[in-house]
């Protein structure tokens, strides 16, 4: 059966885009033989290729604000650190994300507190009263995978105990919420262009800010604790010197990043189409529940995900789907992190850095899977339906018909909704 089956499409969003437009600003840059960017061979014209990403990104975000760095972990770290986040803080973090959500924190030496997510798979905005203490400074919202957090109650529960808002939009670049791009709402964001991501430079991040001295501090962390004339020239310098990092983007990866910005949204688009093709045949099998979104229209669009009515019915439809050359997964490059190896041992590389070496016995509460009975029912009964920049109409149509064919063999006689 499966020689005659439609091939699978080609997966992936910007690394799948990739093309003349970002060989084109590559070679320029290569042929310049100017790849740092702060200076190159006249010291009155420094190179264009980073600096324009960031002016381009400032204004397609409309914000003050844009310091491009090496990732976006090393976006995560630089925030906190220009936060003023540190040992004895607490930062609360969705339980369901990435590894980088949880070791930036406890890089900058503050205890990350673990959230359970709601059914949209981002963070549910009632968790920050659940979870405040005096010791918490920050909240970090994830975007998961192409869809926004619902911002206004996670930013007004955040903003009236005083918490700081950072959105991590790695992986829903180009997303809206009620209108305005994630990235938008609370006081820092985050973006990356590592290679899975809807826009990708290989490795690469961004910083964005309205904050005049979040965003001076976020330059001196990223350089070694330096302010040069070009940031000088976004806006005069205010803080004094202190030791930082060395999270500098080079103009090779700029040169990608910015290619790959200019077509951030046409690859939305397409997704979008795509998902509105398939969605609206599968929010009519009874049984399946199409994951709900604080705001459906300004999704991503490049994965869909449903979920089944147990943990057993989720796993036959992925065997049953893969068999049908239709990409599906349980794990997505997300897991729960309590789940994960670093939080199992609570251990940093020198152990009187971890924030947990005082928390016996280990795993604490608030770190150990029967915790968070929500993430645990939710992240086991979804299916993750990917599309990508190379997908066509007629995969769309070939990914629905599959998941209608599996919906009828495992739920015989069951009829669709109207």
């Amino acid at each position: 059966m499966t020689a005659s089956l439609r091939p699978r499409p080609a997966p992936g969003l910007g690394a799948a885009a990739i093309g003349p437009e970002e060989e084109a600003l590559v070679l320029d840059v290569l042929r310049r033989r100017e790849l740092f960017r702060y200076y190159g061979n006249d010291p009155q014209r420094p190179p264009p290729m980073a600096a324009t990403l960031e002016q381009e990104a400032a204004a397609l975000l409309g914000m003050d604000y844009v310091l491009a760095v090496t990732s976006g972990t090393a976006a995560l770290e630089v925030v906190l650190g220009a936060a003023g986040i540190g040992p004895g803080d607490e930062v609360i973090v969705p339980a369901w994300s990435w590894i980088s959500c949880f070791t930036a924190v406890v890089r900058s030496g503050a205890r990350p507190v673990l959230a359970e997510v709601d059914a949209s798979l981002c963070l549910d905005p009632a968790e920050i009263a659940r979870l405040k203490t005096p010791r918490t400074k920050a909240v970090l919202v994830v975007h998961y995978q192409g869809a926004a957090a619902d911002m206004e109650p996670i930013v007004f529960a955040a903003h009236r105990r005083g918490l700081f808002v950072i959105e991590d939009c790695a992986e829903a670049p180009g997303a809206t919420y009620r209108g305005r791009r994630v990235g938008t709402w609370g006081d820092a964001a985050i973006f990356s262009f590592q290679h899975n991501k809807p826009m990708t430079a290989g490795e690469g991040g961004l910083i964005a800010t309205r904050d005049l001295r979040l965003y001076e501090r976020a330059v001196r962390l990223h350089d070694l604790g330096q302010y040069r004339a070009h940031h000088a020239a976004v806006t005069p310098a205010r803080e004094p010197a202190f030791a930082g990092g060395q999270y500098r983007m080079s103009e090779l990866t700029a040169a990608v990043a910015l290619a790959q910005l200019r077509k951030l949204d046409a690859i939305r688009d397409h997704c979008r189409d795509l998902k509105a093709r398939i969605t609206a045949r599968l929010a009519r099998l009874p049984g399946l529940t199409l994951r709900p979104l604080a705001d459906d229209a300004g999704d991503f669009g490049f994965e869909i995900y449903f979920y089944a009515r147990t943990p057993e019915a989720a796993a036959a439809f992925r065997t049953k789907l893969d068999a049908r050359h239709v990409w599906c997964q349980q794990r997505t490059g997300t897991y729960p992190q309590y789940r994960r190896e670093y939080v199992q041992t609570g251990l940093t590389a020198n152990r009187a850095l971890s924030p947990f070496r005082e928390m016996s016995p280990w795993p604490a509460p608030g770190y150990r899977a029967e915790d968070f009975p929500r993430t645990e029912d939710l992240t086991a009964r979804f299916v993750a339906l990917p599309l990508g920049w190379r997908y066509t109409a007629e995969d769309a149509d070939h990914i629905a018909a599959s998941v209608e064919a599996v919906h009828a063999e495992l739920y015989p006689g069951e009829q669709l909704k109207p």
